[in-house]
């Protein structure tokens, strides 16, 4: 990615002085495997296990530096940041209404939000409680050798996603959904879910479409990083690698196939109207 240029965003909580946790909790291959599964969850994956009772509050206080991180390790996610501030803001500014930027917590280990405790096995997440993406920075070599999906546009891409959901919930959808699942079955809460993360799919496409036609920041193979990296979180493959098989109707991210196509639509086409996931069959 060519990023020499591009604006560093300073919407950033930098909590990587010291770890989040502290607390001793110990997690089992059992438990990092559901984790995992959560990968890229609208809300905070801890919920998954019942974490939020029980472990909000738990880990110490770690120290927060606040604005533009001067390191090479954050310079990238900073960047990209700015980019999607940029691109998001002339969007809504185009329909009329102000675009709210999230704020990016970056942390090791584990951290604490308005959605609950979480640690770095859940990978990142956005939390609409106190509109912060959170990322484990340490995720971006999982995904490079575990998920064998490396790259700055990898990386670009997971943050880009993330950013979706933001842009859901000042919306709307987050919650309009939220409500929807409270009158549904688990088989049809998690097909809502999964609508939800491929329009943040679509969403990180739109991204992608507008930031390199403003600032000319892709380079040959930059897409091909994105989708290997949507195709190594899709569903399917997560399931099949660790568990050796598939279960469709457990699905909550959607299929490799679909995560791809989703980012494609948003990227070829480049309007907000075409990432309708909830009509589409």
């Amino acid at each position: 990615m060519r990023l020499g240029r591009s604006r560093r965003s300073s919407n950033i909580e930098d909590r990587r002085a010291s770890p989040g946790g502290g607390t001793g909790m110990k997690f089992g291959i059992g438990t990092i495997v559901v984790l995992l599964i959560g990968y890229f969850m609208g809300i905070n994956p801890a919920t998954l296990l019942g974490l939020v009772g029980g472990l909000e509050g738990t880990g110490s206080s770690a120290p927060t530096a606040t604005g533009t991180p001067t390191d090479a390790e954050a310079d990238l996610i900073a960047a990209v940041l700015g980019e999607t501030e940029d691109t998001w803001n002339n969007i809504f500014r185009q329909g009329g209404s102000q675009y709210p930027s999230p704020t990016l917590v970056l942390f090791r280990q584990s951290v604490n939000s308005a959605c609950g405790y979480a640690t770095s096995a859940s990978g990142p997440f956005y939390c609409p409680g106190d509109r912060k993406v959170y990322i484990d920075l340490a995720f971006y070599d999982e995904l490079a050798t575990q998920f064998q999906a490396p790259g700055d546009f990898a990386q670009a891409y997971v943050l880009a996603h993330e950013v979706g959901h933001h842009v859901q919930n000042v919306i709307g959808t987050l919650g309009q959904v939220q409500s929807a699942k409270q009158r549904v079955s688990e088989g049809e809460q998690n097909q809502l879910q999964v609508r939800v993360e491929l329009q943040a799919d679509c969403y990180a496409g739109i991204w992608a479409h507008y930031a390199d036609k403003s600032s000319g920041i892709l380079e040959p193979g930059d897409i091909d990083e994105g989708l290997k990296a949507a195709s190594a979180v899709g569903d399917d493959t997560i399931q099949r690698r660790m568990q050796g098989h598939v279960v469709p109707e457990s699905f909550t991210h959607g299929s490799a196939e679909q995560r791809m196509s989703w980012f494609m639509r948003g990227y070829e086409g480049g309007k907000v109207e075409s990432c309708d996931t909830f009509s589409a069959r």
